[in-house]
């Protein structure tokens, strides 16, 4: 077979970025009607149909979309793998919630065989909702990184994850120790790290759960490893911050605790970050350590609101995370709508161009993965979705109303969930399809 031979191409209307559509004159690119072409796994060319159908041949596979969204797979900045089944636990706030469904519900990952069938159907629910790619927490247990990423390699899926360093100030059962966790996490990057489409994080769970001699041994690993990602939370909940300024006297903020251990850098990724000061922001921006913006979850706990100007200003990078289980969905397109509601509340507009950005190219920007996911671009890899702007009789009756693109877009962020994902694909393979 000739190379041409073993290409796919897609015909749909098409999404695209060219940069952050808040700061980039054109920086999203709408094709009424667009192709995309694949081969082994690979984007080999995206744009207007009527520019790209010399591409084709006869021995090409066409599929046709008609009506249809193509766009990147959504990338999701912060989930817990090992919660999807306490999602919508109630509780009265974040601490209290921790310690009645988190710490309980993980000690059951001490069972591979549970482990191995939450990862399963965690997935499934990723891909239903479009998710291509997430970074996720695992639990105290080196078994539950081993899990998941057995099951991503499966499905040939690209997922970044690690497990939870947690030391103190949690039952004993979830407790591993400084030592245990270097020695650990040390043998998961070697064993997954890099290994197909699989890439690690040091994941200490908070400042709380980490003595001094845990987050040190964190920054040393983190050190002989400068390509993996460091994943953990920061300033979600206004007693978890005076919990660590008495933890962790002597330190000018929470923020400031991970950045005296080394773990402020590229490719490191806090969730919430809403009760920041200035400084704090500002120290994000000049490390490049991104901010995970988790709606649905902080609206949950009442944890307050991010505050999305002030990271504009301080040009803090910014991604978007769904926080199962804290947040109450794994759909990408309802965490958007929160997120647009939680900026309007701090007097910021997000526009759905903005919005479809930081969920795709923007997030794969600040992970430092532009030029391998959240992108149609060539030769990135062809992780990518079909939305159906008929999915419900709403959005149906909504969308053929729209004067705009960008009206069309904002329909699926306010109206759009799972319903809306027709298919999703992961390296050029079809591995979700609607019922």
């Amino acid at each position: 077979m000739s190379q041409q031979d073993k290409r796919t191409a897609f015909r749909a209307k098409l999404l695209t970025f060219a940069g952050d559509p808040a700061t980039t004159a054109g920086g999203a690119r709408f094709e009424e009607d667009g192709l995309l072409i694949v081969e082994d796994g690979r984007v080999v060319a995206a744009g207007a149909y009527s520019a790209l159908r010399a591409q084709l041949t006869r021995e090409t596979k066409l599929v046709q979309w008609p009506g249809k969204l193509i766009a990147p797979g959504f990338i999701d900045t912060h989930v817990h793998y090992p919660q999807t089944e306490m999602i919508a636990s109630p509780a009265a706030g974040l601490l209290p919630w921790l310690d009645t469904y988190t710490f309980p519900t993980e000690r059951s990952f001490e069972d591979p065989e549970h482990a191995a069938n939450v990862a399963e159907f965690f997935l499934d629910q990723l891909l239903a909702c479009g998710t291509t790619t997430a970074l996720t927490y695992c639990t105290v247990h080196p078994g539950s990184a081993d899990a998941l990423f057995e099951a991503s390699e499966a499905r040939n899926l690209r997922m970044v994850a690690g497990k939870v360093l947690m030391d103190r100030n949690c039952p004993e059962f979830l407790r591993d120790t400084a030592q245990s966790g270097y020695d650990d996490s040390a043998a998961l990057i070697a064993r997954w790290h890099k290994r197909g489409r699989q890439l690690y994080a040091l994941t200490p769970r908070f400042a709380p759960t980490s003595t001094p001699a845990q987050l040190e041994a964190c920054g040393a690993l983190a050190r002989l490893h400068p390509d993996v990602f460091i994943q953990s939370h920061v300033s979600e909940n206004t007693d978890e911050v005076k919990w660590v300024a008495d933890l962790f006297p002597g330190h000018r903020s929470y923020l400031d605790v991970y950045e005296h251990y080394g773990l402020l850098r590229r490719r490191a990724v806090y969730g919430h970050c809403i009760h920041l000061d200035d400084d704090d922001r500002a120290r994000m921006a000049e490390t490049g350590a991104v901010a995970s913006h988790c709606p649905t979850s902080n609206l949950f706990l009442g944890s307050g609101l991010f505050d999305f100007e002030k990271a504009k200003q301080a040009g803090m990078p910014v991604a978007l995370g769904t926080d199962v289980g804290g947040g109450t969905s794994f759909s990408m397109l309802q965490t958007m709508n929160e997120a647009h509601k939680v900026a309007r509340m701090t007097g910021h507009h997000l526009t759905a161009s903005r919005m479809f950005w930081l969920a795709t190219a923007g997030a794969a920007r600040a992970l430092g993965l532009e030029d391998t996911i959240g992108t149609l671009r060539p030769g990135a890899e062809a992780d990518f979705i079909v939305l159906d702007p008929e999915a419900t009789p709403l959005l149906a009756r909504r969308t053929a109303l729209a004067q705009s693109p960008e009206e069309w877009l904002f329909a699926f962020a306010m109206l759009g969930d799972d319903r809306a994902v027709l298919a999703t694909y992961a390296a050029g393979r079809e591995a979700h399809r609607r019922a």
